[in-house]
């Protein structure tokens, strides 16, 4: 790929001036446009530009989402450290060397709200304005998570007597 199609696109994606995902989307859609126009000048690395095209195609549903949201980690490198942060701070709070197994369950609300907290303090109204139906909803499936969890956790235990009672409850 030539190299100034690299700087192009790491100049949109680091997107110093500022625009919204509709607009970082549409400049790297331009610039992925103009590279297939002019691949053929490349000459014999006209592959490695279909290969970026077709890389960048495989994630285009998930490449832009860092800027629809505030402060949303961009990298991989930023989102670990999330995850860190995250760790850091349950083996703070419960006194353990390792993360709790409730981070596998309800981790992805951990971590929600370990990065939301981090960057606003809310208050009782800001949280009495939350949909209750979507909270429900969320609470369902966090149960589900946790009920699967136990089952596995029985399985393990004693695979057998998982089994035998399972076939018992189907016949």
């Amino acid at each position: 790929m030539h190299i100034s199609g690299k700087i192009q696109a790491s100049n949109i994606l680091n997107n110093k001036i500022g625009l919204d995902a509709a607009g970082v989307k549409q400049s790297y859609q331009e610039l992925l446009t103009e590279m297939c126009q002019q691949k053929q000048k490349a000459g014999t690395l006209s592959t490695a530009i279909d290969n970026f095209i077709k890389t960048t195609h495989n994630y285009w549903s998930g490449l832009f989402h860092c800027y629809e949201i505030e402060d949303f980690p961009r990298t991989n490198n930023d989102l670990e450290h999330a995850f860190g942060m995250l760790r850091h701070h349950q083996r703070r709070c419960t006194g353990r060397k390792v993360a709790p197994s409730s981070l596998v369950i309800r981790g992805s609300v951990k971590l929600a709200c370990a990065i939301t907290t981090k960057l606003h303090s809310f208050t009782a109204s800001d949280l009495a304005q939350v949909d209750i139906h979507t909270w429900l909803e969320l609470r369902s499936q966090l149960k589900k998570h946790h009920k699967a969890r136990i089952e596995q956790y029985r399985f393990r235990r004693d695979p057998k007597g998982y089994l035998a009672n399972l076939e018992s409850r189907l016949l």
